[in-house]
């Protein structure tokens, strides 16, 4: 297979990736007992040198189920009934997940209350001070 396009900047080399075809489980008939149609997918997230040590550690975050013992990340696909369907499926799932682990997270900058959300905090509690004192009764 050709090298997988994850933007225009990067492409991953096909070498990092490895595929399994299995039998696919669920109803098909009797073609589900003869043909593997499912993908296994394998992607070597520490032995690719085009992401850098944040974009990895991003990927392994997001994805953390779905790394293997050996740290490579895995994506199975039982899309269709057709093997090289469920390839192209699988490798489309992969630089969806890479793509997202891309994009660097804004910072967040933290900010006060303003005055007018001090003011109806304040409110509410004392609304909801009245209705359990009301709740009480004399006693």
């Amino acid at each position: 297979m050709a090298d997988l396009v994850i933007n225009d900047a990067l492409s991953i080399p096909d070498e990092l990736i490895t595929w399994t075809a299995a039998r696919s489980g669920g109803p098909g008939g009797q073609n589900v007992n003869k043909v593997a149609s499912k993908i296994d997918l394998r992607f070597d997230v520490a032995k690719c040198t085009l992401l850098d040590e944040r974009q990895k550690e991003r990927l392994r975050a997001q994805n953390l189920s779905k790394f293997d013992g050996e740290g490579r990340l895995q994506i199975t696909s039982t899309a269709t009934r057709d093997q090289l369907k469920n390839l192209e499926d699988a490798r489309d799932k992969l630089a969806a997940l890479i793509r997202a682990a891309l994009i660097e997270p804004k910072k967040r900058r933290p900010t006060a209350p303003t005055y007018g959300s001090k003011l109806r905090r304040l409110d509410e509690k004392k609304r909801n001070s009245d209705r359990k004192k009301d709740r009480r009764g004399d006693e």
